[in-house]
């Protein structure tokens, strides 16, 4: 497993997934601006082909998990426990003292994956999440890095 800076040429890989992830997926401006902010933006790659990618956004001793994909191929086989380990361990090394994300609550199997690695519900958010049927609320979670 190897894991390497997001690049701008790693965009249309990534829209390809987006779609078949979400309902309502990030959008080409999303990435760009992501990786224009300077936020740290990475691809997880096995044998050198990508399966995973994640966008983190790190103000001061905080940082936010924005976007976490492992692709529907290579899902169930541990990959995002080994990228959330990468990020953790990353993270530690630039002074986080705190990591953070929104989750689906109706998300049973990313919610097993962080719950796994030791994120913690510490509150909600209401109506964060675009639904088909209006919005959904959002499971805000922490763990130290």
């Amino acid at each position: 497993m190897t894991f390497r800076p997001m690049r701008e040429q790693d965009l249309d890989w990534v829209l390809h997934h987006e779609p078949q992830l979400y309902p309502f997926p990030w959008t080409r401006g999303n990435f760009e601006d992501s990786l224009a902010s300077g936020y740290s933006c990475w691809i997880m790659a096995e044998a050198d082909a990508p399966v995973a990618y994640a966008v983190v956004m790190q103000v001061f001793d905080e940082a936010h998990l924005l976007n976490f994909s492992v692709v529907l191929a290579a899902q169930g086989r541990g990959l995002g426990a080994r990228l959330l380990q990468f990020l953790r361990d990353t993270l530690r090394g630039r002074g986080v003292t705190q990591f953070f994300l929104e989750v689906r609550p109706s998300n049973l199997a990313a919610r097993a994956v962080y719950e796994k690695a030791g994120f913690a519900s510490i509150g909600r958010r209401k109506g964060y999440y675009p639904a088909e049927d209006g919005r959904e609320d959002a499971l805000v979670m922490r763990v130290a890095p």
